[in-house]
């Protein structure tokens, strides 16, 4: 359908009296809402007389400080120690030697483990023998950590993370 005169004078009252573009393409209707966009913006409406949506402050006051808390009237206690989590052996860490592989001598069962600095002349692979994956025993204790359990959280712990909130 195309932009007849009274369409467009219909169009222009309807954007002037602060209606979206979606309102006024249901009201005037074969049109879509980016034509009327596209109308609008080759008329030159730009002013509205209400905004689509409310500007929203550019500056916002900071929050008053929140009040000292008073005195609590109960003590409060210590929450019981948790059963000792096993800690996994310390990883060590070497500075290594040379590898024995290079990128054109690395094979498929052989440690893939880098070396030095990619961008030296120096740069080399482990080279030994590979278990499973990519990298031999050592290494492979070095690239994959144990997953880390965490610890059970009892009541006292959670009323002390609410109270943040509160």
């Amino acid at each position: 359908m195309g932009w007849t005169d009274e369409r467009v004078e219909m169009l222009k009252r309807l954007w002037l009296d602060g209606l979206s573009a979606s309102q006024i393409a249901k009201q005037l209707g074969g049109v879509t809402r980016n034509a009327v966009i596209g109308k609008v913006h080759r008329l030159g409406l730009s002013g509205r007389a209400t905004p689509s949506k409310p500007a929203r402050p550019a500056f916002k006051p900071p929050r008053p400080a929140r009040p000292a808390a008073a005195a609590p009237s109960a003590p409060r206690r210590i929450a019981e120690p948790m059963a000792a989590v096993p800690e996994a052996p310390p990883v060590r860490y070497v500075d290594e030697a040379p590898g024995s592989a290079t990128v054109l001598t690395l094979g498929a069962h052989m440690c893939k483990w880098p070396i030095g600095d990619p961008s030296l002349e120096t740069f080399t692979f482990c080279g030994r023998r590979a278990s499973d994956g990519p990298y031999c025993n050592e290494h492979a204790r070095v690239a994959y950590q144990p997953v880390q359990t965490k610890k059970r959280s009892g009541p006292n712990d959670l009323a002390r993370s609410l109270r943040r909130y509160i």
